[in-house]
């Protein structure tokens, strides 16, 4: 697969830096590394990247803090790539806006398919609608989602997530049925991976997360998204 925009690397480890580029250009993509987190902001401002692979263990500063500042204006995926595998480390990263997280040793292939369906979903056409349900709207042609007429900060996957619920309002999804249309085929047994990142959106749609009036669980099957009152 061809981009215009280049996949941009940010990477303190040389090893890791010529893996990914020897792996990404094999499948057709362009790449920009940075091996610092400041070299990676400048380089991302820079070169406009469809997606980025960022470690959290940088030289200069925490990934984090990194992931916080490209998320002042960067809406393209991200893939946090860290030897960190904690569900908090993970948790934290997904919610201050990462789209994707993968552990350090990986596969090529399994970081290749993430890559693959992060583009799928930041490129894949909506219908032009947007949907209401109380306080909340989500805007499908512009990927937006508003509550009380203020803009949500949400990743690529949890809009997607969030359109795919909504526009099957009042159905009951099941959880095979959201990873294979989110994640693909290779992800329908991740029930745990898609538990935190409902998590998340709860956090960000409903008044109180902890008692959810629209994303509604359904026990052992799936997810419903709820019209509202």
């Amino acid at each position: 697969m061809n981009l215009t925009d280049p996949i941009l690397v940010i990477d303190d480890e040389v090893q890791i830096r010529r893996l990914l580029e020897i792996t990404l250009s094999s499948e057709g993509y362009k790449i920009v590394e940075a091996s610092t987190g400041k070299d990676g902001l400048i380089a991302a401002a820079t070169h406009h990247p469809a997606l980025i692979v960022l470690d959290l263990g940088l030289p200069d500063s925490d990934g984090i803090s990194i992931l916080k500042r490209l998320r002042e204006w960067y809406t393209r995926p991200i893939i946090i790539l860290s030897v960190r595998n904690s569900e908090d480390d993970i948790v934290q990263a997904l919610d201050e806006g990462a789209n994707d997280y993968l552990t350090k040793p990986f596969r090529t292939g399994e970081l290749l398919a993430r890559i693959r369906a992060a583009l799928r979903l930041a490129s894949s056409p909506e219908d032009n609608v947007t949907l209401t349900f109380d306080s909340l709207s989500i805007d499908l042609a512009d990927h937006v989602a508003r509550k009380n007429g203020e803009i949500l900060k949400l990743t690529t996957t949890e809009f997607a997530l969030l359109a795919l619920l909504s526009k099957n309002s009042g159905r009951v999804l099941t959880h095979q049925t959201i990873l294979k249309e989110i994640w693909g085929l290779g992800y329908v047994g991740q029930t745990q991976y898609l538990r935190v990142f409902v998590a998340q959106l709860r956090k960000k749609i409903e008044d109180d997360p902890s008692r959810p009036k629209l994303l509604i669980t359904e026990s052992g099957i799936g997810y419903r998204f709820h019209e509202g009152s």
